[in-house]
């Protein structure tokens, strides 16, 4: 019975510990003594949640206006929380506190855990970043880049492989193009034991080589609300561009149009090559990549943007008519990352629907998928159904 006891008197202390943390000082009553790892864990969340003392000088609230102060904080969240928790309280604290400023300091950013949140601020910056911090700007954003290589290197290969694989299968190979091990393989039911031999019905063929089987073009809009979609597009754009079946175009735009392609070997290099902010002219990057689609039947055509146009919304849906006029394949996604629904033009993309061009957000999971239907040119409105995507409707008439 006592030790019956005991389990629950140390149950209770632990919920009451995680009451006081997650209430603060506020808690009152649960202010029961916290270990010393625990009072740093508390200090480290006041310095950021707790609204009832604002001042930069308090030794709790704020977290003050010096790099040094910043810097010993991002050092003890991560030592205190996992992280996944980690980059909620970064994000939290760029939003809330306006750090931004402090981000441009080498030890700062040394402190901080790379993620999407992180390295969208770095970039909005990019044009504030001094010289002695950018080396360390960069060594952040190569951190994050890595990471989702490791992540969607295999599964964009797997998809897209295989899916110019099945693209190219031939089947009525001549006597010289039969892959007998396949075919054997294929046909092992009809073994005839009478005659000890398979007596194949269906031919399997090596398949006919192509220099450039498909091509692909990645038209992504910049402007402040993207970033996330143009460090997943930099990733994605980087994996195509290494297949040498594909043939892969990266274009970014706001007013101007900035092609990247050359840069594709480096995502990084394409990622500090952006400038987030400013206008959108979605007709002229349409038009560019249009004057760059030489095979149109072989073509499939990423739009990634918000679709607040800028230069005029009647030109843009001619520009789009004229790609799927020309044969190739046009789809839009209205968010490439995993922050949910987006913001987006609700109009322009029920015009763009009227066209017959899927319109969606996509998720990067979801993405090297999305590329396998593209390149396979099957029914999207069936490869988003069975995703469970939903599709923006067409505009009413």
């Amino acid at each position: 019975m006592s030790d019956l006891m005991n389990t629950e008197t140390a149950i209770g202390d632990c919920n009451e510990k995680r009451w006081r943390l997650l209430l603060g000082e506020s808690a009152g009553g649960l202010n029961n003594q916290l270990t010393a790892d625990e009072q740093r864990m508390d200090e480290a969340l006041a310095a950021l949640y707790d609204q009832s003392d604002e001042s930069p000088s308090s030794p709790r609230g704020g977290l003050g206006a010096s790099s040094p102060k910043l810097t010993r904080w991002l050092g003890d969240i991560r030592r205190y929380f996992p992280s996944s928790v980690v980059q909620v309280i970064q994000k939290d604290a760029i939003e809330r506190l306006g750090v931004q400023e402090l981000l441009l300091e080498p030890e700062t950013l040394e402190a901080a855990e790379p993620d999407i949140h992180l390295v969208s601020t770095i970039l909005s910056l990019n044009s504030m970043i001094p010289e002695q911090t950018r080396a360390t700007a960069r060594q952040v954003v190569q951190k994050l880049v890595d990471q989702l290589l490791r992540k969607l290197e295999q599964p964009t290969r797997a998809a897209v492989t295989g899916a110019l694989a099945r693209n190219i299968r031939n089947p009525r190979p001549r006597l010289r193009e039969i892959d007998w091990h396949r075919t054997i393989k294929k046909n092992l039911r009809h073994y005839q034991a009478e005659y000890k031999t398979v007596i194949p019905e269906q031919l399997v063929g090596f398949g006919r080589k192509r220099q450039s089987m498909k091509d692909v073009v990645l038209c992504i809009d910049q402007s402040g609300s993207m970033a996330s979609s143009i460090i997943y597009s930099s990733i994605f754009g980087a994996v195509l561009a290494s297949l040498p079946s594909l043939s892969t175009r990266f274009v970014l735009f706001d007013t101007a149009v900035v092609d990247l392609t050359d840069q594709l070997n480096d995502p990084v290099d394409v990622l500090f090559g952006t400038q987030l902010g400013g206008g959108t002219d979605i007709r002229k990057a349409i038009d560019y990549c249009a004057g760059h689609i030489n095979r149109p039947n072989d073509t499939t055509m990423v739009l990634i943007s918000d679709l607040e146009e800028g230069g005029g919304a009647d030109k843009m849906l001619k520009a789009a008519k004229r790609i799927v006029d020309s044969g190739a394949q046009l789809i839009v996604l209205l968010a490439l990352s995993d922050e949910g629904e987006p913001y987006y033009s609700r109009s322009n993309a029920s015009r763009f629907a009227s066209l017959g061009i899927p319109v969606f957000a996509c998720t990067p999971d979801q993405f090297p998928d999305l590329m396998a239907a593209c390149l396979s040119r099957k029914e999207l409105h069936l490869w988003a159904r069975g995703q469970g995507v939903k599709l923006t409707k067409p505009a009413r008439r």
